[in-house]
């Protein structure tokens, strides 16, 4: 397994320890560090100790009439993908505790946080951030947004519609085909003439550091993001591969469906997000 600063691994082969202050790399080791946990549900033994409870599937699809279902992603995977009748409050978003503790009151019921899935802490983030807001009951749907799609896509809405059958997505093998794992995409990425590399990730997640040498582009998805359009148009334009990492590969999904939509001929994103990479570094 490679070491930090070894010259394995993306991380080690750009150099991005040589460019961060101790502190910094001290606070990403203890940020990614912890205890082993079940395989399955990774997170869920670090929040149980913080008092965040999961929701299983089978519970909430017989309880959504009981429960108010929060999507803490971005505004641009809820427009995408989301659970019927979920309401969108970004954990990124400046009013979250008004707005969390608002919705608490005018429900009057528990609130479920979900984001992309199992390795995904959004969810956990949001719930906690929620208690400390003072919402006692506040748990978490950590199975993600696409189990969700995949066991009940009768209460799953998809670019705006209901999508009523799995069939809909994406199917797994044309995912998988535009995944690659570390080695080859920076195989890749330094065979291409010029990359385009984007990191997706949201502001909380990225925590100001490059992967990548200050090579990248920060653009965060939004709805109606400009920066993300005019780095695809011109992409395809110059023929130029693009390369997008998120935080542990889920996001990504996601965006594949307005890449795929835009034609984009040469796009690949990296297996597991950033996340891997800090893996593949013996951090977690």
């Amino acid at each position: 397994m490679p070491i930090a600063g070894s010259s394995n691994g993306i991380v080690g082969r750009l150099g991005l320890f040589g460019r961060l202050p101790g502190a910094l790399v001290f606070g990403v080791v203890m940020l990614l560090a912890g205890p082993v946990v079940a395989e399955d549900f990774p997170l869920r033994d670090k929040y149980a100790s913080v008092g965040v409870a999961p929701v299983e599937t089978e519970e909430l699809a017989a309880s959504l009439d009981a429960m108010t279902v929060v999507d803490a992603r971005s505004s641009y995977e809820y427009e995408t993908l989301h659970i019927r009748d979920a309401v969108s409050i970004p954990l990124a978003s400046r009013d979250f505790d008004e707005s969390v503790r608002t919705l608490a009151e005018e429900s009057g019921q528990p609130l479920v946080f979900y984001c992309n899935g199992v390795t995904c802490a959004v969810s956990y983030k949001a719930a906690l951030k929620a208690k400390e807001a003072g919402i006692a009951d506040a748990r978490v749907y950590d199975a993600g947004v696409f189990a969700w799609a995949q066991a009940q896509p009768q209460h799953t809405v998809l670019l705006g519609e209901p999508l009523q059958s799995a069939d809909r997505l994406i199917a797994e093998e044309a995912f998988k085909g535009r995944v690659l794992d570390e080695d080859a995409f920076y195989a890749r990425i330094q065979s291409s003439a010029d990359p385009v590399i984007v990191d997706i990730r949201s502001k909380d997640q990225r925590r100001g550091v490059s992967l990548f040498q200050m090579r990248d582009r920060h653009v965060p998805l939004t709805n109606d993001n400009q920066d993300l359009d005019g780095l695809v148009q011109a992409a395809m334009t110059e023929k130029r591969q693009m390369f997008f990492v998120d935080a542990t590969g889920k996001q990504v999904r996601w965006l594949q469906y307005y890449l795929e939509e835009q034609g984009v001929p040469q796009y690949w994103f990296l297996e597991g997000g950033a996340s891997k990479i800090f893996e593949g570094m013996g951090l977690q």
